[in-house]
């Protein structure tokens, strides 16, 4: 089915169904799929956002996307600024992508689930869904990634959100090819293969079929 048939098809089965049809638990109503990304740089190297929407629109998916990313900000310092309520209040969103660095240790872990909790009442007013985007730890501390993985994990459960396992994923590659082509030369940002492979993922989470 083509694109144009494909997302023709999409609308005619929300319009029906009062529901999403890529993920049944999930409302949403007729108009393109708009999703909030709110991280640090590992979102917006080489613009997520962006890879997000193509990759989505290969799947015949139309969305809208706003990134709200400041450089080694935590949920908390997204919270305790007020961007995002204040973006909250004049805009609709389907989905929230929240996002912060590895969070292996208690302190980072403690935040990713306290202040997710936050994010996701905003959420629930707001008939959005929250969603984690689980990343990685740098190179250098690679021995802690079992603990990320961990963290998001038990956040997103927690929190009843959405899990798009990225650093997951990232690590089973690691692990069985020993090639660690995802990292930038820095050890710790995406290369563009990194950040398609976390778009790819991101999708198919939100968008299951």
């Amino acid at each position: 089915m083509n694109t144009f048939k494909s997302a023709l098809l999409y609308c005619i089965l929300i319009v029906c169904s009062g529901s999403n049809p890529l993920n049944p638990n999930h409302t949403v109503s007729a108009h393109d799929v708009t999703i909030l990304f709110i991280g640090n740089s590992l979102t917006y190297t080489n613009n997520l956002p962006k890879l997000v929407k193509k990759v989505a629109k290969q799947k015949g998916v139309t969305i809208k996307t706003k990134m709200i990313a400041i450089p080694d900000y935590a949920l908390i310092d997204h919270w305790n600024d007020g961007e995002v309520q204040k973006d909250f209040a004049n805009h609709h969103y389907d989905f929230v992508v929240i996002q912060q660095g590895p969070s292996s240790q208690a302190f980072g872990r403690d935040i990713l689930i306290e202040y997710g909790k936050k994010y996701s009442a905003l959420c629930k007013k707001n008939n959005a869904k929250l969603c984690y985007f689980m990343v990685w730890p740098s190179l250098t501390y690679y021995d802690t990634f079992e603990g990320v993985i961990k963290s998001y994990r038990e956040a997103s459960a927690i929190n009843d959100a959405i899990l798009c396992p990225v650093g997951e994923v990232w690590k089973a590659h690691f692990d069985t090819t020993e090639n660690f082509d995802y990292y930038a030369s820095d050890g710790l940002h995406p290369s563009l293969k990194g950040s398609q492979i976390a778009a790819k993922i991101i999708v198919e989470s939100l968008f299951q079929n």
